[in-house]
């Protein structure tokens, strides 16, 4: 089976022919070895896959997608729990050492403490576990969470985005404020650390709030991370003046706490800062004014069975064939570690939001995963 990227929208733009040889030579064993490392042309090594369960979501955030007149993705094309483990077994065998449950709402998904049982079993080539993490808006977590931590769930991330009642009714569709709330509650109460809370800052919808969303957080045991509004909604409605910047978040949290930065970012995709000289922490994940693209070290794995290699990437790299066309296990597995090579392989340098060229991917969050 040969790996044949399929263009979504747009077919992403082909490196120089000469460059593009030189690093194919450079890089070599690594897109030829099962096995081995997964190392782009620029030379990022992945160890992170974000695993989508499903595009669907009981809230209907304003910034991710509509709240009616979704097209959801067909039941037959969804990754069963096989596939899911089958692809993830490959993924580690290649060194990818963290796998990161998203959605839509992963914990919708109604084998998601089996989805987690499966993946906790998995190793990597020197035999030490995958670390295994989840990004949830926190709804089901009160019945959940148990059995979720029982089956191996190392790491959580809670979305939050106001803590005002009225807000968050506007901004996501739906009154279920008490029940994220509680969920966040379930999660500071279990051994799961380091608990984060995402919010997304918005020009005035929760830019008051920054200050108030990082005292819950600090007092819930927890690390507030900020994220940049990106152009990733379903409608395609981004506004850049509606973005709260890195900067303009930093001097709000300025003038209640004195911050400094933490060293040893690596591939993470938020910088971090002490607060009052620690050890709380808050973090920025500023992907529009300060991108980190040089160090990023992931994969999206879409519900669907798509691979992509940039959050904003208007190509992906479609799995489905190799998963189900009748080969013996065996040859499905190198076809799906070919096509995760062919895939870390055409990872362009960074993902050009800032230039005039850039083109919002046509799938919303919700069906890339977050």
């Amino acid at each position: 089976m040969s790996a044949v990227p399929v263009a979504i929208g747009v077919r992403m733009p082909r490196l120089d022919a000469a460059a593009d040889a030189l690093a194919l030579a450079r890089h070599q064993a690594s897109f030829d070895l099962p096995g081995s490392a997964l190392v782009d042309t620029h030379g990022r090594v992945h160890r992170d896959l974000r695993i989508s369960l499903t595009d669907r979501c009981s809230l209907r955030c304003t910034y991710c997608m509509p709240e009616q007149g979704n097209e959801w993705l067909a039941k037959s094309s969804i990754l069963t729990l096989d596939e899911i483990e089958r692809v993830a077994r490959v993924a580690a065998a290649d060194s990818i050492t963290t796998f990161r449950l998203t959605g839509g709402e992963p914990l919708l998904r109604a084998d998601i403490v089996e989805v987690v049982r499966r993946l906790n079993g998995i190793a990597g080539p020197d035999g030490e576990p995958v670390e295994l993490a989840m990004t949830t808006n926190g709804i089901r977590l009160p019945e959940l969470l148990p059995g979720l931590v029982d089956a191996g769930l190392t790491r959580l991330n809670i979305s939050l985005d106001t803590l005002r009642r009225d807000r968050f009714r506007d901004l996501t569709r739906r009154d279920r404020l008490d029940d994220v709330l509680a969920g966040i509650a379930a999660a500071a109460a279990s051994d799961l650390r380091p608990l984060k809370l995402n919010a997304v800052a918005m020009r005035g919808v929760n830019d008051d709030e920054l200050v108030d969303l990082v005292s819950f957080a600090v007092d819930h045991d927890a690390e507030l991370r900020f994220i940049e509004q990106m152009p990733l909604d379903a409608g395609h409605t981004w506004d850049r003046s509606r973005m709260v910047t890195r900067d303009e978040i930093l001097a709000a949290l300025s003038a209640r706490w004195t911050l400094a930065p933490v060293p040893g970012r690596g591939g993470a995709p938020a910088e971090r800062w002490t607060l009052d000289g620690g050890p709380r922490t808050v973090g920025v994940i500023a992907s529009v004014t300060a991108p980190f693209c040089g160090d990023c070290d992931r994969l999206r794995l879409t519900a669907d069975g798509q691979l992509r290699n940039c959050l904003f990437s208007t190509t992906e790299y479609d799995l489905l064939p190799a998963l189900r066309g009748g080969d013996h296990l065996e040859a499905t597995d190198r076809a799906i570690d070919r096509m995760l090579r062919a895939c870390v392989r055409g990872k362009l340098p960074g993902h050009a939001i800032n230039d005039p060229s850039f083109l919002q991917p046509a799938r919303g969050m919700n069906a890339i995963g977050g």
